[in-house]
């Protein structure tokens, strides 16, 4: 008589599945765009204004200001502070290439600071020493969906006069001491790149501004500095937020709480499987700081022990998917290479890069498939280990 015990799953488990994510409010999403297809609106126009009124309701902030991509925010927000040649800004080097190019492409040099190795957030004890007379701002990345220690890069801000601008692309609906990423510093920036929690269907941003005066000239800015039309105060780029984009991103910020309680169950259950079993496995699992609520881009553990690479290798050869951000520091990228940080300079930063392995964390990852994830992983670590130790 055939057993009716369930055979353990062997199908593939992405790291994303932004098909899934989507597929609920497809029918919402494409009776909206056949909407403003059939308006003609493709820019600006309604849909724009309402998604940045509920964004910087959502952030607790007066001003929101839609862009065409978290890079162009961060472009955008050292313009509106006359940010160039001979200036420096202070940024994490473990973050995404656009956090520095932003400050690059103005002129301006890229100072870069280690992160705490245990938050993987800019470490703010070590803020100060890089502060010169040329320094104008400091660029606090809220990595992984988890906010940077922000008090003390504040104090440091205020002691200094300089401007803090919020990298919080992988961060909406993350808090620091109940406070909304986004509604601390002089501007916010947020990323709609689709892999993120607030994902949108291609490029997208918004910069966050408490200043009517600030978030003025960031809009102009984002519209080739112009304002009344084609009276041009100042040379500023093209970037908005397409019609698209925005009637997308207003149906699914309806969800994003709920999504990013998706993600928490999931990061839960990972500590409560793993933490007993992590030290054996030579891992390290993420967690959450104190008085900070996480939202979960990433689920980012460590793999010591050089083995990070091999690992990853099991993992793909049981289908399980998984990705490393970031496997080069950019303080280390060859186009940066002039700048003269040689190796060593960022230690925590470097064995970072040496040791992250992201897990599949997205808000449509059934149990089920999480634990096969954990299973492939306690595998993959133990014999890697095992190997090791031989």
């Amino acid at each position: 008589m055939q057993s009716s015990k369930a055979e353990p799953s062997t199908a593939p488990v992405s790291l994303l599945d932004i098909g899934r994510g989507n597929a609920p409010l497809r029918d919402q999403v494409l009776r909206r765009l056949a909407e403003i297809y059939d308006a003609g609106c493709f820019i600006g126009g309604p849909d724009c204004k309402e998604l940045e009124r509920r964004v910087a309701e959502f952030c607790g902030v007066s001003h929101a200001i839609g862009c065409a991509s978290g890079s162009d925010a961060l472009l955008l927000a050292l313009m509106a502070y006359d940010i160039g040649h001979g200036d420096e800004v202070i940024c994490p080097s473990f973050t995404f290439f656009a956090t520095a190019s932003a400050v690059t492409r103005l002129g301006a040099r890229p100072v870069f600071v280690d992160i705490d190795p245990v938050t993987f957030q800019i470490d703010p004890n070590l803020i100060a020493e890089r502060i010169t007379a040329r320094t104008r701002a400091i660029i606090p990345v809220h990595l992984f969906g988890q906010c940077a220690d922000m008090q003390p890069i504040l104090d440091l801000a205020s002691r200094y006069g300089l401007k803090v601008i919020e990298d919080a692309a992988q961060a909406i609906g993350a808090e620091y001491r109940g406070r909304p990423a986004c509604s601390m510093g002089d501007v916010g920036c947020l990323s709609f790149y689709p892999t993120k929690n607030l994902g949108g269907c291609g490029d997208g941003g918004m910069m966050t501004a408490l200043d009517p005066a600030v978030a003025d000239r960031l809009r102009k800015l984002a519209n080739h500095g112009m304002h009344p039309r084609y009276h041009h105060g100042e040379v500023g780029i093209n970037s908005r937020l397409d019609t698209f984009q925005a009637a997308i991103l207003a149906i699914k910020l309806e969800h994003l709480n709920g999504y990013a309680q998706a993600r928490r169950t999931h990061a839960d259950r990972y500590r409560e499987t793993l933490a007993d079993r992590s030290e054996t496995l030579g891992i390290s699992l993420p967690s959450e700081a104190p008085g900070c609520h996480h939202v979960w881009n990433q689920y980012t553990i460590r793999v010591h022990g050089d083995r990070r690479d091999a690992v990853r290798d099991a993992l793909k050869s049981e289908g399980v998917g998984s990705e490393v951000y970031y496997p080069i520091p950019i303080h280390r990228q060859e186009c940066y290479r002039s700048l003269g940080w040689p190796a060593g300079s960022l230690p925590h930063t470097e064995t970072a890069c040496r040791e992250v392995l992201s897990l599949p964390v997205y808000p449509e990852l059934t149990e089920a498939e999480q634990h096969r994830v954990i299973d492939a992983l306690v595998r993959a670590t133990s014999a890697r280990r095992a190997r090791a130790a031989a």
